[in-house]
């Protein structure tokens, strides 16, 4: 595993690329983080690649074969209706689909990779996306010869296999568990290509002191500043299901209250202020304040998405998730992770939410959940700096340094 020591190399400012997508908010919100921290500790240049906005390219100039678009839609739309419509199911069946497309147009999407190389020139390529990491490799070694790739793993572990982790490939691989730097050496990745990590990378906001009075807030939003406070949110579309867990904890209606965080529906925002039943309970569309929203909160019940668990971890929430055959094969390794960590419940499905939040509401039980969660010490996003610097220096190094002492 990778802790080389970091040779010197000439002050320079480098352009690091980073290549995100629109198939769920974890991607951007992934690329988002490092290109915070980055512009706040690194003196570099940041550049942000939109690998659907390549593959758009692609299709319009029919260069690639696009079944997606015969219906007048793209992979990441289906996702992320998917994901609103809580039909996560049928991304069991998608995922093979699109690995196979990606495998068809493999040719075509190297050369679109090459021509943006060509115009970016970066030093480094930091991937935050799964599935075009051989491409964005083979790209950039024609265009560039040794510059780095790093791909960040943004899921708990690499599922299915080869989804996230390019073997074949010299890309450095940064692993968020111990699970994923297993699943590398697995698949013969060199040691000092695997980088391993404190957690997850979220935002670096996430870490900042919220000064705010807690009970003081509650009450502003209408609530009680005392009660047993959740969180449910279901990333950046929301999902149906939300309306299900509503109607779930009904019966806690004097020792419960929620806040429901709907991303980008509003039709499930009217719903849930419409509906009756729990009483105590504050319902807000797309929102950048999540921090804000998760101060005011115990525990958060949601998806099993890596950015949402980490989110809530670092904000001190125990988590509750469900584990089922909806459950998307990517996160379904974050459900034994927080089994493991005893970080939170995972239910088999939210028709059991009551039960779990029953669990919550013993104060002894409670108590424990909320210690494992303290004991999580994640700071993955302010390594990423120090990881970054490591990799240009050490192919400053190779690349520049020792061929010129040779000569």
């Amino acid at each position: 595993m990778e802790t080389m020591q970091s040779p010197s190399y000439p002050k320079k400012k480098f352009l690091i690329n980073v290549v995100t997508g629109n198939s769920g908010g974890g991607h951007i919100a992934t690329s988002n983080a490092i290109s915070s921290i980055i512009e706040q500790q690194l003196v570099c240049q940041t550049s942000v690649t939109d690998v659907d906005v390549l593959a758009q390219r692609l299709a319009q100039g029919q260069k690639t074969l696009d079944i997606y678009r015969l219906f007048g839609t793209s992979a990441d739309q289906v996702l992320n209706q998917i994901m609103q419509s809580g039909w996560t199911w049928i991304h069991h069946l998608t995922m093979p689909f699109n690995k196979l497309l990606i495998k068809l147009n493999h040719d075509a999407g190297v050369k679109i990779f090459e021509e943006h190389w060509r115009e970016e020139q970066p030093d480094i390529v930091v991937s935050v996306v799964p599935l075009f990491n051989k491409m964005i490799w083979e790209s950039l070694q024609r265009v560039k010869p040794g510059t780095p790739l790093v791909t960040v793993l943004i899921d708990f572990a690499d599922f299915p296999s080869a989804y996230w982790i390019e073997p074949e490939t010299g890309s450095y691989v940064v692993c968020g568990t111990q699970k994923a730097v297993e699943q590398a050496r697995s698949l013969g990745v060199k040691e000092d290509l695997i980088v391993k990590t404190s957690g997850m990378v979220i935002n670096p906001r996430f870490y900042e002191p919220i000064v705010s009075d807690r009970a003081q807030e509650r009450q502003r939003l209408g609530l009680d500043p005392d009660c047993l406070t959740g969180l449910v949110l279901f990333g950046g579309n929301g999902s149906k299901v939300m309306l299900e867990i509503a109607k779930g904890l009904e019966r806690f209606q004097q020792k419960l209250q929620l806040i429901f965080i709907c991303g980008r529906n509003e039709e499930l925002a009217v719903a849930l202020r419409e509906s009756q039943g729990l009483q105590k309970r504050f319902v807000t569309t797309f929102t950048k304040d999540i921090p804000y929203y998760m101060h005011l909160c115990d525990f958060m019940i949601g998806k099993p998405g890596p950015g949402s668990i980490s989110e809530a971890l670092v904000m001190k929430l125990p988590v509750i998730v469900e584990r089922s055959a909806k459950t998307m094969p990517q996160e379904q390794y974050n459900t034994e992770w927080i089994q493991q960590q005893q970080v939170g419940l995972v239910i088999p499905s939210f028709q059991d939410i009551d039960g779990a939040v029953e669990q919550f509401l013993q104060p002894e039980n409670f108590a424990r959940y909320r210690a494992n969660v303290t004991a999580i010490n994640n700071r993955a996003v302010f390594e990423i700096p120090d990881i970054l610097q490591r990799i240009l220096a050490t192919n400053y190094q190779k690349t520049v340094a020792e061929p010129l002492q040779q000569r």
